[in-house]
């Protein structure tokens, strides 16, 4: 039986296993009489299907309780129903990750949790554009995934995966950030690549490379999630004094200032050629696509709860 449409299905995602994040939300949500069911993910594949199944069961208002791994998978899912179901469905965000740079750009922090509730309460919603990779995987299959904040092609997918590890080391966020960093500059490489962005042909040895639909962890800071456009960094292979130049601007939003960095913006980028260079999608690794790939936006797919 399909449930009242102002009931909220809420998919909590915990990041350790104290609930006491999750009580706070909980008793801010019954101090403002807030209907809702909460399911707890317990795995990485969960949110999807959990997201699925609130879908199926008719709730029209779905928050996630996580980070921007989490959020991905929701979208994701969102994405597989049919366009009419979709437009019927508002996704909203209770930051509980590690990252969170999604949540960071409209202004939203796991610290803030009693006015993030009030501002989903508000209910002032945004039509917001995804980007999605195509590729085609190791099994031959053609596959395709959408993403919210950035797609990371080279060393910044290896800074991913590096920073998860060493934050369940040392903890803090901004230490394990330059921490992962620091890291880097024993195993710096670069990768051959071809992309075509627009009319221009870049072929050349390449470091990283962000594609944003917002404001991918720095690297695209000037990119938004409502201009059916996404913003690219191609960041070729700097000297090593460069190189901490380079994680300062980044840490400081002025990543774009740097030398060898080289900005774009385009509807559509064309990986013909990355050296089986390492992708991630927002904040997670997939398995390296294998031969060329194309990253484009769809505008306007998602409805998305924003501050008022």
């Amino acid at each position: 039986m399909a449930v009242e449409s102002t009931r909220w299905g809420i998919v909590y995602c915990p990041k350790s296993k104290s609930s006491k994040r999750w009580e706070r939300i909980r008793q801010l949500l019954d101090a403002r009489q807030v209907s809702y069911d909460f399911v707890q993910s317990e795995s990485r594949d969960s949110v999807y299907r959990i997201v699925t199944m609130f879908v199926q069961n008719g709730y029209k208002t779905i928050v996630i309780v996580g980070g921007d791994s989490a959020l991905n998978d929701a979208v994701n899912s969102l994405m597989h129903e049919e366009k009419r179901v979709r437009d019927e469905i508002v996704l909203g965000l209770i930051p509980n990750g590690l990252m969170d740079d999604f949540a960071r750009f409209w202004g939203f922090t796991d610290m803030d949790d009693e006015q993030i509730i009030g501002h989903l309460l508000k209910r002032r919603v945004r039509r917001i554009d995804l980007g999605c990779i195509r590729y085609v995987n190791k099994k031959q299959e053609s596959c395709h995934r959408y993403f919210l904040n950035c797609v990371n092609i080279g060393l910044t997918a290896d800074i991913m995966n590096l920073r998860r590890q060493t934050r369940h080391i040392f903890g803090l966020r901004t230490l394990s950030y330059l921490t992962s960093l620091l890291l880097l500059l024993f195993h710096r490489q670069s990768y051959r690549m071809l992309l075509r962005i627009n009319t221009d042909v870049v072929d050349r040895q390449v470091m990283t490379v962000c594609i944003g639909n917002a404001r991918g962890y720095g690297q695209t800071p000037s990119a938004v999630p409502y201009n059916g456009l996404l913003d690219v960094s191609v960041v070729c292979n700097p000297k090593v004094l460069k190189l901490f130049t380079g994680m300062w601007l980044l840490i400081t939003g002025r990543f774009l200032n740097h030398h060898d960095v080289h900005p774009y913006r385009t509807r559509e980028i064309v990986v013909e050629k990355s050296s089986r260079a390492f992708v991630g999608i927002d904040g997670r690794l997939i398995s390296t696509p294998v031969g060329e790939y194309r990253v484009q936006v769809e505008q306007e797919v998602i409805n998305f709860l924003i501050p008022s």
